[in-house]
């Protein structure tokens, strides 16, 4: 958006806030803005080009009446009190991956906290190549650069503290749990996937992406077929369309604040609020490795790393550092 339709926007939504009318006369734009009432017309209709409804007649003035269901950086930084957390925001209509393009961005230099947002994703990706499913102006893909002072062996914590943030954003502690490494569920399905990638310096982390992509709007029917039977949305958990510009706000706010705690003290600091969220431990499991071993026990806890704890049927306790994980049924008895 160009900055002669940033501040007539800003006008109009600071007039809808403050006056229940809300209407703000060309001449005053013009004044308030220097510029002549034509070039206030011309902004305006770039304005309603975008999906901003605006309500504008002779002598009556403009008033903004609704905003567009996109992910514009103006609307997600609205009255943003956040201090470096998507502060500044990247943003495309479409995109074949934002974790791709956020990495390029921290390789040149930008700053910690940058935010890359898209609508749609064309080669969204997952956890060991896999493809993420990201339908355009459904649900919420983003791509957030981290450059903390950590070592390499405490980074997958910053994978928790990311899924802290997306499991209280949703809420529902009854419905939401956090599925170790990555995952966010909704009723025992997956609602959000959280990638990690990093470039590293010996032992300590350089900088770190984290790609979280959350299902909100999308019908779970719409899903692949072969995701259907794992995977729902916010949408069809609630049975109502999710605001997914007030849900992408609450999510970077939320992620600032754990983030903050994590950067203090470590993951001790944001173990409380990760713990009511992960139902994991007593339940049989099984680990299923990148070269195709499987590891079959009952999951113990987190360690503070943010390795997971397996008990073994020989007695025995595992440290595992990754994988992808099949859980048991909540009622089914788990035995070594």
């Amino acid at each position: 958006m160009n900055d002669g339709a940033s501040r007539v926007l800003e006008t109009l939504r600071s007039a809808r806030d403050s006056d229940r009318e809300g209407r703000c006369s060309g001449e005053a734009l013009s004044e308030a803005l220097g510029v002549s009432r034509a070039a206030v017309w011309k902004q305006v209709e770039s304005l309603r080009q975008r999906g901003y409804e605006i309500e504008g007649a002779p002598g009556g003035g403009y008033r903004l009446t609704a905003l567009p269901d996109r992910l514009y950086p103006e609307e997600l930084t609205a009255g943003c009190t956040r201090r470096w957390v998507a502060r500044e925001i990247h943003y495309f209509e479409e995109i074949d991956s934002t974790n791709r393009l956020a990495f390029q961005l921290a390789r040149d230099g930008a700053p910690a906290g940058s935010a890359v947002v898209a609508e749609k994703q064309t080669a969204g990706r997952g956890r060991l190549g896999r493809s993420f499913f990201s339908p355009a102006h459904q649900n919420l893909y983003t791509s957030i650069i981290l450059r903390p002072e950590i070592t390499i062996a405490e980074a997958p914590t910053l994978i928790l503290a990311a899924a802290i943030a997306v499991a209280e954003t949703l809420g529902e502690p009854e419905r939401v749990e956090i599925k170790w490494p990555n995952d966010v569920l909704i009723d025992g399905l997956k609602t959000s996937g959280i990638l990690m990638e990093m470039s590293a310096e010996a032992t300590q982390v350089g900088f770190a992406i984290l790609g979280i992509g959350v299902n909100l709007n999308v019908e779970r029917d719409e899903l692949p077929e072969d995701f259907r039977s794992r995977a729902t949305s916010l949408r069809s958990a609630g049975g109502e369309r999710v605001d997914r510009v007030g849900f992408a706000r609450r999510l970077f706010g939320i992620l600032e604040d754990v983030l903050d705690r994590h950067t203090a003290s470590g993951f001790a600091a944001i173990r409380p609020r990760f713990d009511p969220w992960f139902r994991m431990p007593g339940r049989a499991i099984e680990v299923h490795g990148m070269h195709g071993d499987i590891l079959r026990g009952i999951a113990r806890g987190i360690a503070s790393d943010g390795a997971l704890e397996l008990d073994l049927p020989d007695g025995s306790t595992s440290r595992v550092i990754a994988g992808d994980v099949t859980l048991s049924k909540r009622n089914e008895e788990a035995t070594p």
